[in-house]
């Protein structure tokens, strides 16, 4: 299984990459095989000829699963992962799981990951069965929600990486 991690937080290694590794981590047993910190690619983005840009999109669209995530600004996620994601071709997510991870410093922003990000991979053609994960950025590494999530998207997650995997090879 191809597992890819993509953050849209503007700060380099910052508390939503590591908690996106985490996610990834802790959902399937193991490391990422891919990591995308878009902090990285800045004004790269901007440039439809970029090779790190390519090497980024070829990765995400080659995830059989994906943990999408951003710190939440503004309500929503970061404009650097939206335009990131605005690269990506509708329906070019297709045969890809996708998890959508918020981290924020308040729960009243916890609907965000479904409301917003949701439908982005979806459109894109991702398959999302389980609900956005929202964190608080101040407990996310010992976050009782992780728990509680954790226990449900696991069974959900590997259930739809495998039956995706098993229609594309079909």
């Amino acid at each position: 299984m191809s597992v890819v991690v993509l953050v849209g937080n503007p700060r380099p290694r910052s508390r939503t990459y590591e908690a996106a590794h985490l996610v990834a981590e802790r959902l399937t047993g193991a490391q990422a095989d891919h990591s995308i910190d878009l902090a990285d690619l800045g004004a790269a983005l901007f440039d439809p000829e970029d090779q790190r840009v390519a090497e980024a999109i070829a990765a995400v669209e080659g995830a059989d699963l994906l943990i999408a995530a951003s710190p939440t600004y503004k309500a929503s996620y970061t404009g650097l992962l939206k335009l990131f994601l605005d690269r990506l071709g509708s329906g070019s997510l297709t045969g890809t799981t996708a998890v959508p991870l918020l981290l924020g410093a308040h729960w009243r922003h916890s609907l965000a990951a479904d409301l917003l990000l949701k439908p982005v991979l979806v459109e894109l053609g991702a398959t999302v069965p389980v609900r956005g994960l929202f964190l608080l950025d101040s407990d996310y590494t010992a976050s009782e929600e992780l728990e509680k999530w954790l226990t449900s998207a696991r069974g959900q997650v590997a259930a739809t990486v495998d039956a995706e995997r098993a229609r594309v090879a079909s």
